[in-house]
């Protein structure tokens, strides 16, 4: 047996499946290095003895923002446990890079932010978006100004301090859809944003349709167990650069054990991502039927979201389920249910939030692993009596049927 080749790290075809990529991406080198499991490096410094040297790459980052050659140096500028987890998430994504953060919020402040530094200020966005983010953009805080579009005035919005064009699809809460191809398009040399937290690279790869920037709240599917929280950015290498120079000047890391936490949970994405799309999408045909229901909203790219309307109370539903969590958040491996209006886009204005299609009887469900007769029960059991009707077959309600 030739024991040498047997140590050197496995190779990585260009065809390699999606699934095997979610399994093997980021641990190519651990038989070289002799370990089955990802190691977890905790250290916050690293010892060095030629401070001459330390100077010379720490110039070399402030320049280039690039990855360090050698050892690390400090926790902030690169930790190796997630850079594991960004070579991963690159690769699910198609893209050259991707860089980690603290949280999905400080994944999106950092690319505002590092616009910004360039002198591109304004941003164009398609509402709905995850309400947190709809709010960042539209207080300002960041010293950011927005244009609310629909996807058929984006040509138009953009101006020539426009740093980013950003949508979110399938969108927060309403699972809106949009072409990205067509918005690519209409966005020119502008780069488009798309957050594919919901869909996942198991559902889309946004990049592969134009878009240059693809951001994720990994706390959501990529984590995948309720347990951990993160961001990360998958775009090309130069802009990876500017926002590694970000993290390391606003501190927005993400720890090594959340990186380690979501390499593993890279590892089984494909799998609990398809068999709760198919909860999901049995959950929407069930829900569709239903006389208590009064629209259903699923994607036709898929997933484990599904919003409907209620004729009823939508917080007698929230307070009535048994196994489904009330909870905020999504992705876990069991199910949430929440009352938009009331927690995740409480934040937006009311008024917004209507006409992005984020009504009061809205409620939104993350479809998790149980069994789907089990869910459905649940459901059943939680949603109010269907509303009386008249001679006529109307429903005597101010949401009517079908919208």
């Amino acid at each position: 047996m030739d024991t040498e080749a047997s140590m050197r790290p496995l190779t990585t075809p260009r065809s390699r499946a999606l699934a095997t990529e979610a399994v093997h991406a980021g641990r190519d080198d651990l038989a070289a290095l002799g370990l089955h499991a990802p190691p977890i490096d905790l250290s916050t410094t690293y010892p060095s003895y030629d401070s001459r040297g330390e100077a010379e790459r720490i110039d070399t980052f402030a320049t280039t923002g690039a990855r360090l050659d050698g050892p690390p140096v400090y926790a902030r500028l690169d930790n190796p446990t997630t850079a594991r987890f960004e070579t991963a998430l690159a690769r699910l994504e198609g893209t050259a890079s991707a860089v980690s953060f603290a949280s999905g919020m400080a994944a999106l402040t950092a690319v505002l932010l590092a616009r910004a530094s360039m002198g591109l200020r304004h941003v164009v966005a398609v509402r709905p978006l995850y309400g947190c983010s709809d709010h960042l953009l539209g207080a300002g805080l960041l010293g950011t100004e927005v244009t609310w579009t629909d996807p058929a005035g984006i040509a138009g919005a953009i101006r020539p301090d426009t740093g980013l064009v950003m949508v979110e699809t399938p969108a927060n809460p309403t699972l809106a859809e949009v072409d990205i191809r067509a918005l690519a398009h209409s966005c020119g040399s502008v780069p488009l944003l798309v957050d594919n937290t919901f869909a996942t690279p198991v559902l889309q790869r946004p990049v592969e349709h134009g878009a240059r920037i693809v951001l994720h709240s990994a706390t959501k599917y990529l984590g995948g167990h309720g347990d951990v929280m993160g961001g990360v950015v998958a775009c090309d290498e130069e802009f990876a650069a500017r926002l590694r120079q970000v993290r390391f000047a606003t501190g927005g890391v993400l720890h090594p054990m959340a990186g380690y936490l979501l390499l593993r949970g890279l590892s089984t994405l494909p799998v609990r991502v398809r068999a709760a799309s198919a909860s999901a999408a049995e959950l929407s045909r069930r829900l569709t039927a239903d006389p208590r229901i009064a629209r259903v909203h699923y994607p036709k790219v898929g997933g484990a979201m599904v919003s409907f309307e209620v004729y009823g109370d939508p917080h007698r539903v929230i307070s009535a389920v048994r196994l489904i969590t009330p909870a905020v958040s999504l992705g876990s491996v069991d199910s949430l249910i929440q009352h938009p209006a009331s927690i995740s886009h409480r934040i937006v204005d009311e008024g917004d939030r209507q006409a992005a299609g984020v009504g009061d009887r809205l409620l939104r469900m993350s479809v998790g692993l149980e069994d789907i007769e089990d869910l459905w029960a649940d459901l059943c059991q939680a949603l109010s009596d269907p509303p009386a009707r008249t001679a006529a077959g109307t429903v005597p309600e101010s949401l009517p049927a079908g919208r």
